[in-house]
């Protein structure tokens, strides 16, 4: 790659007028990262030929791989208008649209993609992704058998068939393939995961399992999926110390931040917070798009006690993940904690501009409102919005009964506070919630019994003045 870049560079300054030669270097300087690079040779072709097509998809592509998803939608829209056929602009449409969160439209653009390319792998490749994450075996098997045929000698076809055949529970059809995969890519340490995936899943060929994980290792000392096998292999075995030490190995051979993540969710398990914090730490310095780590080193912060630490990496997880809202709830959740009400509501806020039906956004959001003043009509529809999808957990269930209660409908509130409840009896709050409902029902034994167990479960109880009040209303002591 390094001989191509510099072949090209040589190229385009004896040919500085050539819109190939620099369209195809542009491209290298992508593949490679050099994006500000890419960049500043596309303006070039389009500053000289602001009609070129090819130029206009490729700045999409740039705008794409810089984070600028909305201006990346809008290039390659203007770009279709002008050219509908142009299979590889709706490719990166549906790289766009997945980016902006709609996978919808995304897996729209790549069908068309196909349907004009039926040859372009990276559509084919995208839409094998979309059905692996349906788990529909049909398309997955159909698109598996479309790559297969464009690229025989490619392992990737007969590694997506192995894995539509696994959905459909078809254990021998899915080693034939990876056998296949393994006599066409020998050096490909992917087909060696997935073998080892299979291995693993019957229980008595840990084994076997093993081996091929370190046979992909070997290929490849980078390959993630092949480390988090082998973690997943000793820690089912109850061999956690094996765990740690082949981690620490791998990080010795090719550090990655991936590797730092995974060596800090295992010092996490062992109860080792300082050493999880040391690991999470450099798991976000050499990946900051990795937005689980942030999160998880904030959670371990909090739990060390260094709240302001956590506050700090929730807020660089939000800067270098704008696009995920659980940055913003965490940052939320903890500014909530710490009383601080006006941050917490703007973090909820703008979580649910990222995804607007993020459950646990609207939750909070909600909550936050119906506690602190809030429009009670908003913080309804947003408490509707999060039991919609969150439906089986108690907090989401308690946050729209006590919308309900807020707004009279008592009977809606004790229907769902005894779900709640159900789940969660040690829950103090609910117990209060409840309570209050059942006063406001005229149930005075009902009101009495959770009231009262309020203050047997938390006699600490952030309204326990209230509470007692109430108690002294009903008659209680």
């Amino acid at each position: 790659m390094n001989k191509a870049l510099a072949e090209y560079a040589s190229l385009t300054q004896e040919h500085p007028k050539d819109s190939m030669i620099k369209k195809n270097y542009a491209q290298l300087l992508i593949q490679r990262g050099q994006i500000d690079q890419a960049a500043k040779l596309n303006s070039e072709i389009l500053k000289g030929n602001p009609g070129d097509l090819d130029a206009q998809v490729q700045q999409g592509q740039i705008l794409l791989r810089q984070g600028r998803t909305n201006d990346a939608l809008q290039s390659l829209q203007a770009s279709l208008k002008k050219q509908p056929g142009n299979a590889q602009a709706h490719y990166y449409l549906g790289l766009a649209f997945s980016q902006a969160g709609n996978p919808r439209q995304a897996e729209t653009e790549w069908r068309e993609a196909a349907r004009i390319r039926p040859n372009l792998m990276e559509a084919q490749t995208a839409l094998a992704l979309v059905a692996l994450g349906k788990r529909d075996a049909n398309q997955l098997a159909q698109t598996a058998e479309t790559i297969m045929k464009a690229q025989p000698s490619s392992s990737q076809g007969y590694v997506y068939h192995a894995l539509a055949n696994e959905i459909r529970k078809n254990l021998p059809g899915a080693e034939a393939d990876l056998k296949k995969a393994i006599e066409v890519a020998p050096q490909n340490p992917i087909v060696y995961i997935r073998m080892a995936d299979l291995r693993a899943a019957a229980r008595e060929k840990f084994g076997e399992a093993e081996k091929l994980y370190e046979q992909a290792l070997q290929l490849d000392p980078s390959a993630a999926e092949a480390l988090l096998g082998l973690v997943r292999l000793y820690n089912f075995q109850k061999q956690p110390a094996k765990a740690l030490e082949k981690v620490r190995a791998q990080i010795a051979k090719a550090p990655s931040g991936y590797y730092y993540f995974l060596l800090g969710q295992l010092l996490l398990r062992q109860g080792d917070l300082e050493k999880a914090e040391e690991a999470m730490q450099m798991a976000t310095q050499m990946d900051k798009k990795n937005a689980d780590a942030f999160l998880l080193l904030g959670q371990v912060q909090v739990a060390r006690g260094s709240q302001e630490k956590a506050m700090t990496s929730f807020q660089r997880s939000i800067q270098e993940n704008s696009r995920d809202p659980r940055s913003y709830v965490m940052f939320g959740a903890l500014a909530e904690k710490r009383g601080d009400w006006k941050s917490a509501k703007e973090a909820y806020e703008k979580a649910l501009q990222v995804e607007p039906d993020y459950p646990l956004a609207a939750n909070n959001l909600a909550y936050l409102m119906l506690e602190h003043g809030g429009n009670s009509d908003v913080a309804f529809s947003l408490a509707q919005v999060a039991l919609r999808g969150l439906p089986d957990l108690a907090n989401t269930q308690d946050t729209l009964a006590w919308a309900y209660y807020q707004k009279h409908q008592y009977a809606s509130a004790i229907r769902l506070l005894e779900e709640a409840l159900k789940k969660t009896p040690q829950a103090s709050a609910y117990h209060y919630h409840l309570g209050l409902a059942y006063q406001k029902a005229g149930d005075r034994v009902n009101a009495r019994k959770h009231l009262d167990l309020v203050l047997q479960l938390n006699p600490s109880f952030a309204h326990a003045g209230e509470v007692r009040k109430a108690l002294a209303e009903l008659g209680g002591s």
